[in-house]
């Protein structure tokens, strides 16, 4: 299976980056979310759930009315929406602030034990957009994420995770990831602007063995409260699938990014890049010119459409 399969769930971690929610004017939708450490993610966020029937009128309300639901389902209809794609964002109808989410995503398989998830086990990675709506009032994270096909983005180039472990998995700081960076940019009038800060796959404050403990009690344990999700009924309610798709956290942004919001025929590129291969201006050069032929680096590029 691959990342855009209409089989596998997708998730966001919020508040993986120390600064970010901050930048993202968020950080006060989690005052009342407790943490085990002040540096901790706060909740794993829905943004694709398999099956259910969709209405021609399903959208997502960020007002007080909260999200359109399904009367016969506990899942969120718009959840049912699928939203990625690799080469464009549409614009959401009524929105104005839209931001880029560079994202490193991690395709999981899951170990299910009954109703509980005992392993998740990370296969494959590739840069990820996980694009949001700036806008007040909306009563969970997802409500922000999924306006429907093309809000949100995945590279086509899924690199496998790989090292010297051999327990199942590779995520660790052996293995290939930590060589990793993610960097972003908007490229508007031909003109390459850095997007977010060029930030190494390591520095997530939660990364690796402690990320994926963490993970793993959010699928099974999360509560619905506040912005977050009881996302475990949504997993029951679809079948208990075998994989995941996580994007573990958007990077702080850069002056530019946190202040210019995306505009008709902007492109979008998020890239994950080894650092022991690239420097960072190789890689705006490679933005530019859109030389994207090395199998290393995965690269999303999407341009913005209303």
């Amino acid at each position: 299976m691959d990342f855009f399969s209409k089989e596998i769930p997708s998730f966001g971690v919020a508040g993986n980056f120390t600064g970010h929610l901050e930048q993202a004017g968020e950080a006060r939708d989690f005052t009342n979310i407790k943490t085990a450490e002040a540096n901790a993610p706060k909740a794993l966020f829905p943004t694709y759930l398999p099956g259910g029937e969709v209405s021609k009128n399903a959208q997502v309300s960020t007002g007080d009315d909260g999200a359109l639901a399904d009367s016969n389902s506990v899942t969120p209809e718009f959840l049912h929406l699928f939203p990625f794609s690799s080469d464009k964002i549409i614009f959401p109808k009524n929105e104005e602030k839209l931001q880029i989410e560079p994202e490193c995503a991690i395709l999981c398989d899951l170990v299910w034990n009954g109703d509980e998830i005992v392993k998740v086990i990370p296969k494959t990675f590739a840069a990820s957009n996980d694009c949001s709506i700036r806008k007040e009032g909306a009563k969970k994270i997802s409500m922000k994420k999924n306006w429907g096909p093309s809000s949100k983005g995945l590279s086509e180039n899924q690199i496998e995770i790989t090292g010297p472990e051999t327990d199942g998995h590779s995520f660790t700081k052996d293995g290939i990831l930590n060589n990793y960076r993610i960097a972003s940019f908007l490229v508007r009038d031909g003109i390459v602007n850095d997007y977010g800060e060029d930030s190494a796959v390591r520095d997530y404050s939660y990364v690796y063995e402690k990320l994926l403990l963490w993970i793993k009690d959010k699928l099974n344990n999360q509560k619905d409260e506040g912005p977050a999700e009881n996302i475990h009924l949504y997993l029951i309610e679809s079948g208990k699938p075998t994989q995941v798709m996580v994007s573990i956290g958007a990077t702080r942004y850069t002056d530019f990014g946190e202040h210019n919001f995306l505009a008709d025929g902007d492109r979008a590129v998020v890239v994950l890049y080894p650092e022991a291969k690239y420097s960072h201006s190789q890689i705006s050069e490679m933005v530019r010119t859109k030389d994207y032929s090395d199998s290393e680096v995965s690269v999303l590029d999407q341009v913005i459409v209303l």
